[in-house]
């Protein structure tokens, strides 16, 4: 098995659970489980150290309450289910990661975060209630005021306290399934930060980074600000005018690209191509489909073949914000000099600390890099590691599959707790992934 980096790749047992009643048996019986949703975490957080267990099948979408925008489902329903059933109907998540195919469970356990950040935190922060089954086999309801500690454990805890079986979180309302995008064209990695920080008044504000610039131009950006579009924005009348039909991706890539094609010469031709369009659309507000917009990836199903069958790593970190610009800066320009192509680059701005023990966000500025798996590759994400430990930074779990025990203990100062909370409920004897295991959690 292996994650949507497709490395590492481990042996582990796998089981399909299709009904939530037979989650209490599937723990108990089975040490060293760790639950999976869609399988999009990028590294080794969905792998179990002796079994998996696939949740996708527990899918039903169980209540909303109208007048609290409150909506109930179960642990492995899809983040598109959602979109497909309540974009149409006026209602949005309260936080969305950058690819619609993940399940809900997943998106707690990692507390995943979204462009809307510098605003309104994670998605954690927005679940009112959580079923979890610990390693007793029982079902516990934790929320911020009942199994409190629990609670807080779990929401970025990529399941290492126990299987998310339900969850509830309200949705926002929103007048059209538009987006009204501002493109900011920014000539360097300095004003790239600057913009962030001038656009923290945009619900939605993301970066696209040319990471192959150098010199001057170093950093240089596209700034996304976005907001859902108004009726007056719209102009249309009509259900469909307003919210316009989701159609699912029918590209795919049907074979696994040879490793040799994301070069310097390719990937620098793209960008400039990318960043020459980017500012074309500059100079005004552009009506964008809300899945082209949060979700631009998933137009091509299996994407991941970009990278060959040795896969890629994503390096996320995160900045403090005082020392962002020159951390930052250097990273760049270790990627830029060491000529390793990183077909994706996102720099956004992050608000307030995550609510949980083991929550990335943190107040700074968060970069991610996909990288093809080379044995030099980790020599150079060594370096940019002790850049990020130093400036008071840390790496995304969720996006991790290679970093050291010592960055990793390093960037999360409320792991003593966490790890005390696991053995306080069994859960470390319980649940453990193949990501527990090399970090020592």
């Amino acid at each position: 098995m292996e994650g949507w980096g497709r490395y590492p790749r481990h042996e582990t047992e796998v089981i399909a659970c299709r009904l939530p009643e037979a989650l209490p048996e599937s723990v108990v019986s089975r040490p060293g489980l760790i639950a999976r949703g869609n399988g999009r975490s990028y590294g080794d957080a969905a792998i179990g150290e002796h079994s998996t267990l696939l949740c996708s099948r527990l899918d039903r979408l169980k209540s909303f309450d109208l007048a609290d925008r409150a909506l109930t489902v179960e642990g492995g329903v899809m983040l598109s289910d959602v979109l497909r059933s309540f974009v149409p109907r006026g209602y949005f998540p309260p936080v969305v990661p950058g690819t619609k195919f993940v399940t809900i469970g997943g998106m707690i356990a990692s507390d995943v975060h979204g462009k809307n950040h510098h605003r309104d935190g994670g998605f954690g922060g927005h679940v009112r209630e959580l079923k979890l089954v610990v390693a007793s086999g029982e079902i516990v309801t934790c929320s911020r005021t009942q199994n409190s500690e629990l609670f807080f454990a779990t929401v970025g805890g990529m399941g290492m306290t126990g299987i998310i079986a339900e969850a509830t979180f309200r949705l926002r309302p929103i007048e059209t399934g538009w987006i009204a995008q501002k493109t900011i064209v920014t000539e360097n990695l300095g004003d790239a930060l600057t913009a962030l920080r001038q656009t923290e008044d945009a619900t939605y504000s993301v970066a696209w980074i040319d990471c192959l610039s150098q010199g001057a131009s170093l950093g240089r950006s596209l700034i996304f600000a976005g907001e859902h579009a108004t009726l007056d924005q719209v102009g249309g009348t009509s259900k469909a005018e307003r919210f316009p039909a989701w159609n699912p991706a029918k590209l795919s890539l049907p074979l696994d690209l040879p490793h040799w094609l994301l070069n310097r010469r390719s990937v620098s031709t793209f960008n400039e191509v990318y960043f020459r369009a980017g500012a074309r659309k500059a100079a005004k507000t552009a009506l964008v489909h809300w899945d082209k917009y949060f979700f631009p990836l998933d137009g091509m199903l299996e994407w991941n073949r970009l990278y060959g069958r040795r896969g890629f790593l994503q390096h996320q970190c995160v900045i403090p914000a005082e020392d962002a610009l020159p951390v930052l800066s250097g990273i760049l320009d270790r990627f830029a000099r060491s000529g390793k192509a990183s077909f994706l680059a996102v720099l956004k701005k992050l608000g307030a600390e995550g609510g949980g023990l083991l929550s990335f966000p943190t107040p700074g500025y968060t970069l991610a890099l996909d990288l093809p798996v080379t044995q030099d590759v980790f020599r150079l994400l060594d370096e940019i590691d002790e850049l990020v430990v130093k400036a008071g930074g840390r790496l995304y779990l969720a996006k991790d599959a290679r970093q050291s025990r010592q960055t990793f203990e390093a960037g999360y100062p409320r792991l003593n707790a966490f790890k005390e909370l696991r053995k306080a409920t069994g859960a470390d004897r319980h649940f453990n992934s193949r990501l527990a295991k090399r970090l020592g959690i």
